[in-house]
């Protein structure tokens, strides 16, 4: 698909918020420790793909109730929805100094209705003069997401059919109103009713 980068700078994508607080000194170690086996920007970025992926837990999967969604707190829980992984694993990213954006999907629910909108990232690596989209999701059995740049490889690729689709917009920050669902849910069950469907 056809990314749009809407923020005329790349350094937007390597900045910190609230978020994606890759200034805290948690975020700065565990890219410090991922970095002690990795030699360049490739395979630092896969180590933290699959860092994030598999040893950070979805929420969902793991039955957690309570809500992460600034990065540290994600690496500190160790679990998060798709939203709270994809601050996780661009602070990760924008510690070592690779570009980042947000990226969304408009899902279906299993009974074909309307689900919340799914979160993941996209990585502009050296050399490269496009951008990559990865989602640190976490797989289990029906998704197996994967660190790729020959090909997607995200945990659903969008069904046209059920009216699903890619936002292709390049967000530097997370979407105001993900953002919004994310700070304001007192559980992931509220979360569920909170987050947006569209975008």
């Amino acid at each position: 698909m056809q990314l749009i980068q809407h923020v005329p700078e790349l350094s937007a994508y390597l900045a910190a918020d609230e978020a994606i607080d890759h200034e805290h000194p948690l975020v700065r170690q565990t890219a410090a420790e991922l970095r002690v086996d990795t030699s360049d920007a490739y395979t630092y970025a896969a180590a933290a793909f699959v860092h994030v992926r598999d040893t950070i837990a979805h929420s969902g999967d793991a039955g957690k109730a309570d809500v992460t969604w600034r990065a540290s707190d994600v690496l500190a829980a160790r679990h998060g929805i798709c939203h709270a992984k994809a601050h996780a694993l661009a602070a990760l990213l924008r510690a070592a100094g690779i570009p980042t954006a947000l990226c969304y999907q408009r899902l279906a629910a299993a009974d074909g209705s309307p689900g919340p909108v799914h979160g993941l990232v996209a990585v502009r690596l050296p050399g490269r003069d496009r951008w990559d989209r990865q989602d640190p999701r976490g797989n289990k059995p029906g998704v197996d997401a994967r660190f790729s740049l020959d090909g997607e490889r995200l945990a659903w690729p969008v069904r046209p059919e059920f009216h699903e689709t890619d936002y292709p917009t390049l967000h530097a920050a997370p979407h105001p109103a993900v953002l919004s669902a994310l700070r304001s849910a007192v559980d992931r069950a509220q979360l569920w009713h909170t987050l947006p469907t569209e975008l």
